[in-house]
Protein backbone atom coordinates (compact mmCIF):
# COMPACT_ATOMS: atom_id res chain seq x y z
CA UNK A 1 0.00 0.00 0.00
CA UNK A 2 2.91 2.23 0.64
CA UNK A 3 4.17 1.59 -3.05
CA UNK A 4 0.98 2.54 -4.20
CA UNK A 5 0.63 5.71 -2.04
CA UNK A 6 4.52 6.94 -3.43
CA UNK A 7 2.97 6.16 -7.18
CA UNK A 8 -0.15 8.13 -6.77
CA UNK A 9 2.23 10.71 -5.08
CA UNK A 10 4.59 11.16 -7.86
CA UNK A 11 1.90 11.13 -10.85
CA UNK A 12 0.06 13.53 -8.92
CA UNK A 13 3.11 15.30 -9.03
CA UNK A 14 3.17 15.27 -12.54
CA UNK A 15 -0.25 15.60 -13.40
CA UNK A 16 0.41 19.33 -11.05
CA UNK A 17 3.19 19.79 -13.26
CA UNK A 18 1.52 19.29 -16.91
CA UNK A 19 -0.92 21.46 -15.50
CA UNK A 20 1.11 24.56 -15.38
CA UNK A 21 2.76 23.89 -18.67
CA UNK A 22 -0.13 22.87 -20.29
CA UNK A 23 -1.58 25.03 -23.27
CA UNK A 24 -4.76 24.39 -23.73
CA UNK A 25 -7.50 21.63 -21.95
CA UNK A 26 -6.99 19.13 -24.77
CA UNK A 27 -3.76 18.96 -24.18
CA UNK A 28 -3.74 18.91 -20.31
CA UNK A 29 -6.12 15.54 -20.74
CA UNK A 30 -4.07 13.75 -22.92
CA UNK A 31 -0.84 14.05 -20.77
CA UNK A 32 -2.77 12.98 -18.11
CA UNK A 33 -3.39 9.60 -19.82
CA UNK A 34 -0.29 9.25 -20.36
CA UNK A 35 1.17 9.82 -17.25
CA UNK A 36 -1.55 7.37 -16.01
CA UNK A 37 -0.29 4.74 -18.34
CA UNK A 38 3.17 5.34 -17.26
CA UNK A 39 2.61 5.74 -13.53
CA UNK A 40 -0.28 3.71 -12.81
CA UNK A 41 -0.31 0.82 -15.43
CA UNK A 42 -3.33 1.81 -17.28
CA UNK A 43 -4.03 -0.48 -20.09
CA UNK A 44 -6.79 2.06 -21.47
CA UNK A 45 -8.49 5.40 -20.44
CA UNK A 46 -10.41 8.21 -21.83
CA UNK A 47 -12.50 11.41 -20.88
CA UNK A 48 -15.79 11.56 -22.30
CA UNK A 49 -17.51 15.59 -22.54
CA UNK A 50 -21.21 16.20 -21.97
CA UNK A 51 -23.34 16.89 -24.87
CA UNK A 52 -26.77 16.85 -23.74
CA UNK A 53 -28.34 13.60 -23.14
CA UNK A 54 -25.34 11.76 -24.58
CA UNK A 55 -21.59 11.35 -23.23
CA UNK A 56 -18.98 11.05 -26.27
CA UNK A 57 -15.18 10.32 -25.82
CA UNK A 58 -12.92 12.89 -26.55
CA UNK A 59 -9.09 12.34 -25.29
CA UNK A 60 -8.30 8.74 -25.24
CA UNK A 61 -5.23 6.37 -24.86
CA UNK A 62 -5.07 2.79 -25.99
CA UNK A 63 -7.91 3.38 -28.52
CA UNK A 64 -8.03 3.42 -32.55
CA UNK A 65 -9.60 6.60 -33.91
CA UNK A 66 -12.63 3.91 -34.90
CA UNK A 67 -12.86 2.90 -31.60
CA UNK A 68 -13.00 6.49 -29.79
CA UNK A 69 -15.54 7.05 -32.13
CA UNK A 70 -17.88 4.15 -31.18
CA UNK A 71 -17.29 5.72 -27.53
CA UNK A 72 -20.87 7.27 -27.60
CA UNK A 73 -22.42 6.46 -24.02
CA UNK A 74 -26.53 7.74 -23.18
CA UNK A 75 -27.38 9.05 -19.80
CA UNK A 76 -28.05 6.36 -17.36
CA UNK A 77 -27.06 3.73 -20.02
CA UNK A 78 -24.11 1.13 -19.44
CA UNK A 79 -21.19 2.09 -16.55
CA UNK A 80 -20.08 4.86 -17.85
CA UNK A 81 -24.05 6.40 -18.54
CA UNK A 82 -24.51 5.48 -15.06
CA UNK A 83 -21.86 7.26 -13.93
CA UNK A 84 -22.99 10.19 -15.63
CA UNK A 85 -26.25 10.68 -14.43
CA UNK A 86 -25.73 9.74 -10.97
CA UNK A 87 -22.59 11.25 -10.74
CA UNK A 88 -21.40 8.27 -8.51
CA UNK A 89 -17.52 6.94 -9.04
CA UNK A 90 -17.92 3.21 -9.90
CA UNK A 91 -15.71 0.31 -9.59
CA UNK A 92 -15.93 -3.30 -11.70
CA UNK A 93 -13.36 -5.71 -10.55
CA UNK A 94 -14.01 -7.79 -13.08
CA UNK A 95 -15.54 -6.52 -16.46
CA UNK A 96 -16.37 -9.98 -17.74
CA UNK A 97 -18.59 -10.99 -14.92
CA UNK A 98 -20.63 -7.88 -15.15
CA UNK A 99 -23.53 -7.37 -17.59
CA UNK A 100 -23.41 -3.80 -17.24
CA UNK A 101 -20.28 -3.54 -18.87
CA UNK A 102 -21.40 -2.88 -22.98
CA UNK A 103 -17.67 -2.43 -24.90
CA UNK A 104 -19.63 -0.15 -27.05
CA UNK A 105 -15.97 0.99 -28.10
CA UNK A 106 -14.94 -2.94 -29.22
CA UNK A 107 -11.61 -2.57 -27.93
CA UNK A 108 -11.86 -5.44 -25.38
CA UNK A 109 -11.68 -8.30 -27.67
CA UNK A 110 -10.58 -10.48 -24.78
CA UNK A 111 -12.14 -9.24 -21.47
CA UNK A 112 -11.16 -11.91 -18.64
CA UNK A 113 -8.90 -10.30 -15.90
CA UNK A 114 -9.39 -6.56 -16.67
CA UNK A 115 -10.90 -4.00 -13.88
CA UNK A 116 -12.90 -0.83 -14.95
CA UNK A 117 -12.91 2.05 -13.08
CA UNK A 118 -15.10 5.10 -13.81
CA UNK A 119 -15.34 8.76 -12.13
CA UNK A 120 -17.36 11.90 -12.81
CA UNK A 121 -15.70 15.08 -14.17
CA UNK A 122 -17.49 17.42 -11.79
CA UNK A 123 -17.63 21.32 -12.59
CA UNK A 124 -19.60 23.46 -10.47
CA UNK A 125 -21.34 20.77 -9.16
CA UNK A 126 -22.89 19.49 -12.38
CA UNK A 127 -21.23 16.13 -14.25
CA UNK A 128 -19.68 17.52 -17.47
CA UNK A 129 -17.75 14.12 -18.30
CA UNK A 130 -15.76 11.15 -16.80
CA UNK A 131 -12.77 9.72 -16.47
CA UNK A 132 -12.19 5.63 -16.80
CA UNK A 133 -9.14 3.86 -16.92
CA UNK A 134 -8.84 0.00 -17.62
CA UNK A 135 -6.31 -1.93 -15.30
CA UNK A 136 -5.10 -5.62 -14.71
CA UNK A 137 -7.64 -7.51 -12.23
CA UNK A 138 -5.91 -6.83 -8.89
CA UNK A 139 -7.33 -7.18 -4.96
CA UNK A 140 -10.12 -4.96 -4.26
CA UNK A 141 -9.19 -3.04 -1.51
CA UNK A 142 -6.10 -2.16 -3.50
CA UNK A 143 -8.60 -1.36 -6.69
CA UNK A 144 -10.63 1.13 -4.24
CA UNK A 145 -8.12 2.96 -3.78
CA UNK A 146 -7.11 3.58 -7.14
CA UNK A 147 -10.57 4.53 -7.62
CA UNK A 148 -10.20 7.35 -4.61
CA UNK A 149 -7.03 8.04 -6.52
CA UNK A 150 -9.01 8.63 -10.23
CA UNK A 151 -11.71 11.10 -8.23
CA UNK A 152 -8.85 13.18 -7.29
CA UNK A 153 -7.64 13.37 -10.60
CA UNK A 154 -10.60 14.09 -12.12
CA UNK A 155 -11.15 16.81 -10.16
CA UNK A 156 -7.71 18.18 -10.87
CA UNK A 157 -9.25 18.04 -14.72
CA UNK A 158 -12.22 19.49 -14.04
CA UNK A 159 -11.29 22.50 -15.27
CA UNK A 160 -9.68 21.37 -18.25
CA UNK A 161 -12.73 19.62 -19.39
CA UNK A 162 -14.77 22.40 -18.63
CA UNK A 163 -12.40 24.51 -21.11
CA UNK A 164 -12.86 21.85 -23.55
CA UNK A 165 -16.68 21.46 -23.57
CA UNK A 166 -16.65 25.54 -24.03
CA UNK A 167 -14.21 25.39 -26.72
CA UNK A 168 -16.42 23.07 -28.35
CA UNK A 169 -19.27 25.16 -27.90
CA UNK A 170 -17.88 28.16 -28.99
CA UNK A 171 -16.72 25.91 -32.42
CA UNK A 172 -20.09 24.86 -32.77
CA UNK A 173 -21.95 27.90 -32.48
CA UNK A 174 -19.02 29.53 -34.86
CA UNK A 175 -19.85 26.40 -37.13
CA UNK A 176 -23.56 27.47 -37.56
CA UNK A 177 -22.80 31.24 -38.01
CA UNK A 178 -20.29 30.31 -40.81
CA UNK A 179 -22.96 27.89 -42.40
CA UNK A 180 -25.29 30.97 -41.82
CA UNK A 181 -22.88 33.33 -44.20
CA UNK A 182 -22.11 30.88 -46.25
CA UNK A 183 -26.17 30.20 -46.73
CA UNK A 184 -25.82 34.23 -47.48
CA UNK A 185 -23.34 34.59 -49.74
CA UNK A 186 -24.49 31.91 -51.88
CA UNK A 187 -21.52 29.26 -50.92
CA UNK A 188 -24.08 26.76 -49.44
CA UNK A 189 -26.42 24.38 -51.56
CA UNK A 190 -29.71 26.73 -52.79
CA UNK A 191 -29.22 29.28 -55.15
CA UNK A 192 -27.33 31.38 -53.01
CA UNK A 193 -28.91 35.45 -52.95
CA UNK A 194 -31.82 34.52 -55.70
CA UNK A 195 -34.39 34.96 -52.57
CA UNK A 196 -37.83 33.77 -53.02
CA UNK A 197 -40.72 31.09 -52.98
CA UNK A 198 -42.65 31.88 -55.63
CA UNK A 199 -43.93 30.02 -58.76
CA UNK A 200 -42.17 32.59 -61.23
CA UNK A 201 -38.64 32.73 -59.13
CA UNK A 202 -38.86 28.56 -58.40
CA UNK A 203 -39.15 28.35 -62.31
CA UNK A 204 -36.30 30.53 -62.94
CA UNK A 205 -34.29 28.68 -60.29
CA UNK A 206 -34.98 25.91 -62.08
CA UNK A 207 -33.78 26.55 -65.37
CA UNK A 208 -30.24 28.19 -63.98
CA UNK A 209 -29.98 24.79 -62.86
CA UNK A 210 -30.77 22.55 -65.69
CA UNK A 211 -28.70 25.27 -68.18
CA UNK A 212 -25.70 26.01 -65.44
CA UNK A 213 -23.54 22.73 -66.14
CA UNK A 214 -24.31 23.05 -70.44
CA UNK A 215 -21.58 25.59 -72.10
CA UNK A 216 -24.01 27.58 -74.27
CA UNK A 217 -24.81 30.94 -74.72
CA UNK A 218 -27.62 31.93 -71.78
CA UNK A 219 -29.64 35.29 -72.51
CA UNK A 220 -31.25 36.79 -69.11
CA UNK A 221 -34.44 39.06 -70.26
CA UNK A 222 -35.65 41.84 -67.16
CA UNK A 223 -36.60 45.18 -66.47
CA UNK A 224 -34.28 47.04 -64.87
CA UNK A 225 -33.65 46.01 -60.99
CA UNK A 226 -34.93 42.37 -61.24
CA UNK A 227 -31.48 40.34 -60.42
CA UNK A 228 -29.88 39.88 -63.93
CA UNK A 229 -26.22 39.86 -62.84
CA UNK A 230 -27.20 37.59 -60.19
CA UNK A 231 -28.66 35.12 -62.35
CA UNK A 232 -25.64 35.00 -64.48
CA UNK A 233 -23.08 35.49 -61.44
CA UNK A 234 -25.29 31.61 -60.36
CA UNK A 235 -25.12 30.13 -63.66
CA UNK A 236 -21.21 30.84 -63.48
CA UNK A 237 -20.89 29.30 -59.81
CA UNK A 238 -22.61 25.94 -60.65
CA UNK A 239 -21.16 25.29 -64.59
CA UNK A 240 -17.69 23.25 -64.80
CA UNK A 241 -16.05 26.72 -65.22
CA UNK A 242 -16.58 27.48 -60.96
CA UNK A 243 -13.75 29.04 -60.14
CA UNK A 244 -12.74 29.89 -62.98
CA UNK A 245 -12.82 34.12 -64.18
CA UNK A 246 -16.26 35.83 -63.98
CA UNK A 247 -15.98 38.81 -65.86
CA UNK A 248 -18.54 41.22 -66.37
CA UNK A 249 -19.23 44.69 -68.48
CA UNK A 250 -21.95 46.46 -69.09
CA UNK A 251 -22.33 47.71 -72.57
CA UNK A 252 -24.32 51.23 -71.96
CA UNK A 253 -21.52 52.48 -69.31
CA UNK A 254 -19.14 53.42 -72.44
CA UNK A 255 -19.15 54.95 -75.95
CA UNK A 256 -18.52 52.45 -78.78
CA UNK A 257 -15.05 53.23 -79.19
CA UNK A 258 -14.04 52.71 -75.47
CA UNK A 259 -16.04 49.72 -75.15
CA UNK A 260 -14.34 48.03 -78.22
CA UNK A 261 -11.02 48.27 -76.53
CA UNK A 262 -11.94 47.64 -73.19
CA UNK A 263 -13.28 44.10 -74.22
CA UNK A 264 -11.14 43.08 -77.03
CA UNK A 265 -7.91 45.21 -75.85
CA UNK A 266 -5.40 46.95 -77.49
CA UNK A 267 -1.64 47.21 -78.92
CA UNK A 268 0.73 49.79 -77.04
CA UNK A 269 0.61 52.40 -78.84
CA UNK A 270 -2.37 52.40 -81.27
CA UNK A 271 -3.62 55.51 -79.84
CA UNK A 272 -2.32 58.58 -77.39
CA UNK A 273 -2.39 57.44 -74.06
CA UNK A 274 -1.91 53.87 -74.64
CA UNK A 275 1.54 53.17 -73.10
CA UNK A 276 1.10 49.84 -72.77
CA UNK A 277 -0.48 47.11 -74.16
CA UNK A 278 -4.22 46.28 -72.52
CA UNK A 279 -5.24 42.54 -72.37
CA UNK A 280 -9.00 43.84 -72.52
CA UNK A 281 -11.90 41.48 -70.67
CA UNK A 282 -12.43 38.48 -72.97
CA UNK A 283 -8.63 37.58 -71.81
CA UNK A 284 -9.09 38.06 -68.36
CA UNK A 285 -12.34 36.05 -69.08
CA UNK A 286 -10.52 33.20 -70.77
CA UNK A 287 -11.70 29.88 -69.34
CA UNK A 288 -14.27 31.25 -67.57
CA UNK A 289 -17.47 33.07 -67.90
CA UNK A 290 -17.71 36.48 -70.00
CA UNK A 291 -21.31 38.42 -68.97
CA UNK A 292 -22.17 41.18 -71.22
CA UNK A 293 -25.03 43.33 -69.27
CA UNK A 294 -27.48 45.66 -71.93
CA UNK A 295 -26.24 43.60 -75.09
CA UNK A 296 -28.73 45.74 -76.98
CA UNK A 297 -26.47 48.36 -76.90
CA UNK A 298 -23.69 46.71 -79.33
CA UNK A 299 -23.55 48.27 -82.60
CA UNK A 300 -23.70 45.68 -85.62
CA UNK A 301 -20.34 46.43 -85.84
CA UNK A 302 -19.06 44.63 -82.51
CA UNK A 303 -21.96 42.17 -82.39
CA UNK A 304 -20.11 40.84 -85.26
CA UNK A 305 -17.24 40.47 -83.44
CA UNK A 306 -18.89 39.11 -80.63
CA UNK A 307 -20.25 36.51 -82.42
CA UNK A 308 -17.04 35.20 -83.87
CA UNK A 309 -16.05 34.47 -80.35
CA UNK A 310 -18.92 32.74 -79.37
CA UNK A 311 -19.09 30.51 -82.85
CA UNK A 312 -15.17 30.61 -83.29
CA UNK A 313 -13.56 31.45 -80.22
CA UNK A 314 -11.28 33.60 -81.51
CA UNK A 315 -10.51 37.73 -81.27
CA UNK A 316 -8.33 40.27 -82.46
CA UNK A 317 -7.02 42.94 -80.14
CA UNK A 318 -6.80 46.26 -81.58
CA UNK A 319 -3.98 47.14 -83.68
CA UNK A 320 -2.82 43.50 -83.69
CA UNK A 321 -1.79 41.68 -86.94
CA UNK A 322 -2.77 38.34 -85.37
CA UNK A 323 -5.97 36.70 -83.84
CA UNK A 324 -5.98 35.31 -80.18
CA UNK A 325 -8.62 32.52 -78.66
CA UNK A 326 -10.39 32.92 -75.93
CA UNK A 327 -12.46 30.12 -74.11
CA UNK A 328 -15.09 31.78 -72.39
CA UNK A 329 -18.72 31.05 -71.64
CA UNK A 330 -20.86 33.79 -73.00
CA UNK A 331 -24.11 35.00 -70.51
CA UNK A 332 -25.78 37.93 -72.25
CA UNK A 333 -28.70 40.39 -70.36
CA UNK A 334 -31.19 42.73 -71.64
CA UNK A 335 -33.89 45.04 -70.65
CA UNK A 336 -34.82 46.25 -74.10
CA UNK A 337 -37.47 44.32 -76.06
CA UNK A 338 -34.87 42.75 -78.81
CA UNK A 339 -37.51 41.33 -81.10
CA UNK A 340 -38.51 45.22 -81.58
CA UNK A 341 -34.60 46.26 -82.34
CA UNK A 342 -34.42 42.91 -84.93
CA UNK A 343 -37.37 44.21 -86.73
CA UNK A 344 -35.63 47.88 -86.95
CA UNK A 345 -32.68 46.38 -88.34
CA UNK A 346 -30.63 47.69 -84.89
CA UNK A 347 -29.78 44.26 -83.99
CA UNK A 348 -28.30 41.50 -86.61
CA UNK A 349 -30.73 38.35 -86.67
CA UNK A 350 -27.71 35.83 -86.86
CA UNK A 351 -26.40 37.69 -83.25
CA UNK A 352 -29.86 37.59 -82.22
CA UNK A 353 -30.07 33.97 -82.44
CA UNK A 354 -26.95 32.77 -81.31
CA UNK A 355 -27.45 34.69 -78.28
CA UNK A 356 -30.74 33.39 -77.50
CA UNK A 357 -30.02 29.67 -77.41
CA UNK A 358 -31.25 29.46 -73.67
CA UNK A 359 -33.16 32.76 -72.53
CA UNK A 360 -34.47 33.29 -69.16
CA UNK A 361 -37.12 36.13 -68.45
CA UNK A 362 -36.35 37.60 -64.78
CA UNK A 363 -40.11 38.29 -63.86
CA UNK A 364 -40.55 42.09 -61.93
CA UNK A 365 -41.27 42.15 -58.11
CA UNK A 366 -44.71 43.45 -58.51
CA UNK A 367 -45.36 39.90 -60.28
CA UNK A 368 -44.06 37.77 -57.60
CA UNK A 369 -45.10 39.80 -54.81
CA UNK A 370 -45.13 36.79 -51.79
CA UNK A 371 -41.77 37.03 -52.29
CA UNK A 372 -41.23 40.52 -51.11
CA UNK A 373 -41.10 39.96 -47.81
CA UNK A 374 -38.99 37.07 -47.88
CA UNK A 375 -36.36 39.41 -49.61
CA UNK A 376 -36.91 42.43 -47.46
CA UNK A 377 -35.93 39.74 -44.47
CA UNK A 378 -33.02 38.97 -46.83
CA UNK A 379 -31.82 42.56 -47.08
CA UNK A 380 -32.11 43.07 -43.42
CA UNK A 381 -29.40 39.94 -42.49
CA UNK A 382 -27.28 42.25 -44.97
CA UNK A 383 -27.27 45.26 -43.70
CA UNK A 384 -27.07 44.10 -40.52
CA UNK A 385 -23.90 42.72 -40.43
CA UNK A 386 -22.71 45.53 -42.57
CA UNK A 387 -23.81 48.36 -40.06
CA UNK A 388 -23.78 46.42 -37.10
CA UNK A 389 -27.62 46.82 -36.24
CA UNK A 390 -29.63 43.97 -34.71
CA UNK A 391 -32.86 44.55 -36.71
CA UNK A 392 -35.11 41.30 -35.80
CA UNK A 393 -38.63 42.13 -37.47
CA UNK A 394 -40.97 44.40 -39.56
CA UNK A 395 -43.83 45.82 -38.31
CA UNK A 396 -47.09 45.22 -39.60
CA UNK A 397 -47.46 48.71 -41.00
CA UNK A 398 -44.20 47.94 -42.98
CA UNK A 399 -45.23 44.90 -44.32
CA UNK A 400 -48.76 46.50 -45.72
CA UNK A 401 -46.75 49.55 -46.82
CA UNK A 402 -43.85 47.07 -48.99
CA UNK A 403 -46.48 44.45 -50.00
CA UNK A 404 -48.78 47.18 -51.79
CA UNK A 405 -45.94 49.13 -53.24
CA UNK A 406 -45.53 48.77 -57.11
CA UNK A 407 -41.67 48.28 -56.73
CA UNK A 408 -41.02 50.41 -60.50
CA UNK A 409 -37.32 49.81 -59.73
CA UNK A 410 -38.09 46.09 -58.61
CA UNK A 411 -35.23 44.30 -56.75
CA UNK A 412 -32.68 47.10 -56.37
CA UNK A 413 -35.45 49.23 -55.52
CA UNK A 414 -36.44 47.02 -52.49
CA UNK A 415 -32.62 46.69 -51.50
CA UNK A 416 -32.31 50.38 -51.10
CA UNK A 417 -35.41 50.74 -49.37
CA UNK A 418 -34.35 48.36 -46.86
CA UNK A 419 -30.67 49.59 -46.25
CA UNK A 420 -32.59 52.92 -45.32
CA UNK A 421 -35.16 51.86 -43.13
CA UNK A 422 -32.05 49.58 -40.81
CA UNK A 423 -30.46 52.91 -41.05
CA UNK A 424 -33.00 54.84 -39.59
CA UNK A 425 -34.59 52.33 -37.12
CA UNK A 426 -33.67 52.73 -34.08
CA UNK A 427 -34.71 49.61 -32.13
CA UNK A 428 -35.22 45.92 -32.86
CA UNK A 429 -37.92 46.77 -35.52
CA UNK A 430 -38.47 48.61 -39.12
CA UNK A 431 -41.41 50.59 -38.99
CA UNK A 432 -43.30 52.15 -41.69
CA UNK A 433 -42.28 55.55 -40.89
CA UNK A 434 -38.45 54.31 -41.60
CA UNK A 435 -39.12 53.37 -44.96
CA UNK A 436 -38.79 55.73 -47.54
CA UNK A 437 -41.61 58.39 -48.73
CA UNK A 438 -42.28 56.68 -51.96
CA UNK A 439 -43.87 53.94 -50.87
CA UNK A 440 -46.16 55.92 -48.38
CA UNK A 441 -47.32 58.10 -51.88
CA UNK A 442 -47.87 55.25 -53.65
CA UNK A 443 -51.49 54.81 -52.54
CA UNK A 444 -52.13 58.23 -53.90
CA UNK A 445 -51.06 56.48 -57.52
CA UNK A 446 -47.27 57.96 -57.34
CA UNK A 447 -45.04 55.27 -57.44
CA UNK A 448 -41.80 57.12 -57.93
CA UNK A 449 -39.65 59.58 -55.60
CA UNK A 450 -39.80 63.06 -56.81
CA UNK A 451 -37.14 65.45 -56.38
CA UNK A 452 -40.38 67.60 -55.46
CA UNK A 453 -41.16 65.54 -53.17
CA UNK A 454 -38.49 64.77 -50.32
CA UNK A 455 -40.46 65.44 -47.53
CA UNK A 456 -44.40 64.32 -46.61
CA UNK A 457 -47.23 66.47 -45.59
CA UNK A 458 -46.77 66.75 -41.71
CA UNK A 459 -50.42 65.53 -41.14
CA UNK A 460 -49.50 61.93 -43.40
CA UNK A 461 -46.31 62.02 -40.88
CA UNK A 462 -48.05 62.24 -37.53
CA UNK A 463 -51.19 59.62 -38.81
CA UNK A 464 -48.78 56.93 -39.69
CA UNK A 465 -46.82 57.39 -36.45
CA UNK A 466 -49.70 57.13 -34.45
CA UNK A 467 -51.08 54.39 -36.47
CA UNK A 468 -48.14 52.54 -35.92
CA UNK A 469 -47.57 53.23 -31.82
CA UNK A 470 -51.33 52.27 -31.12
CA UNK A 471 -51.16 48.76 -33.89
CA UNK A 472 -48.16 47.92 -32.03
CA UNK A 473 -49.69 47.97 -28.59
CA UNK A 474 -53.16 46.45 -29.89
CA UNK A 475 -50.75 43.23 -31.12
CA UNK A 476 -48.96 43.43 -27.44
CA UNK A 477 -52.36 42.67 -25.75
CA UNK A 478 -54.37 40.64 -28.53
CA UNK A 479 -56.81 43.40 -29.53
CA UNK A 480 -57.61 44.56 -26.32
CA UNK A 481 -58.58 48.45 -26.55
CA UNK A 482 -58.96 49.13 -22.81
CA UNK A 483 -55.45 47.56 -22.17
CA UNK A 484 -53.65 49.51 -25.02
CA UNK A 485 -55.47 52.64 -24.16
CA UNK A 486 -53.88 52.07 -20.47
CA UNK A 487 -50.41 51.61 -21.52
CA UNK A 488 -50.25 54.77 -23.99
CA UNK A 489 -52.25 56.35 -21.42
CA UNK A 490 -55.07 56.87 -23.72
CA UNK A 491 -58.98 57.41 -22.76
CA UNK A 492 -61.27 54.37 -23.64
CA UNK A 493 -63.24 57.10 -25.94
CA UNK A 494 -60.22 58.60 -27.41
CA UNK A 495 -58.80 54.57 -28.13
CA UNK A 496 -62.27 53.90 -30.29
CA UNK A 497 -62.21 57.12 -32.34
CA UNK A 498 -58.33 56.38 -33.48
CA UNK A 499 -58.80 52.53 -34.06
CA UNK A 500 -62.06 54.00 -35.81
CA UNK A 501 -60.45 56.52 -37.71
CA UNK A 502 -57.25 54.90 -39.06
CA UNK A 503 -59.10 51.79 -39.78
CA UNK A 504 -57.49 49.34 -37.52
CA UNK A 505 -58.75 45.77 -37.89
CA UNK A 506 -58.92 44.16 -34.21
CA UNK A 507 -59.85 40.61 -35.90
CA UNK A 508 -55.99 39.76 -36.61
CA UNK A 509 -54.78 41.07 -33.50
CA UNK A 510 -56.92 38.38 -31.35
CA UNK A 511 -56.20 34.64 -30.65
Amino acid sequence: MIDLLKTELAALQKISSAAVRAENGATLLEQVLDILSREMSMLRGTFTLRHGDTFCIEVSHGLDEGERRRGIYRLGVGITGTVAETGTPCLVPDISKDNRFLNLTGARAESRGIAFLCVPVMHREDVIGTLSIDCEKEPLPRLQEKLRFLEIVGSLAAEAVAERLQAGKERDALKRENLQLREFIGEAEGLGQIVGNSALIRGVCDEIRQVAPLDVPVLIRGASGTGKELAAAEIHARSTRTGKPFVKLNCAALPEHLLEAELFGYEKGLFAGATSRRSGRIADADGGTLFLDEISELSPALQIKILQLIQEKTYRRLGASTESRADVRFIAATSRDLEEMLSQGKLLEEFFYRINVFPIILPELAKRRCDIIPLAEHFIRKFNLRYGKKIRRLSTPAINLLVSYTWPGNVRELEACIERAVLTARDECVRSYNLPPSLQNDSAGDTRLRSDDLTLPYKTLVDEFERELLVESLKRHEGNMSAAARELRLSARLMHYKVHKLGIELKPMKN
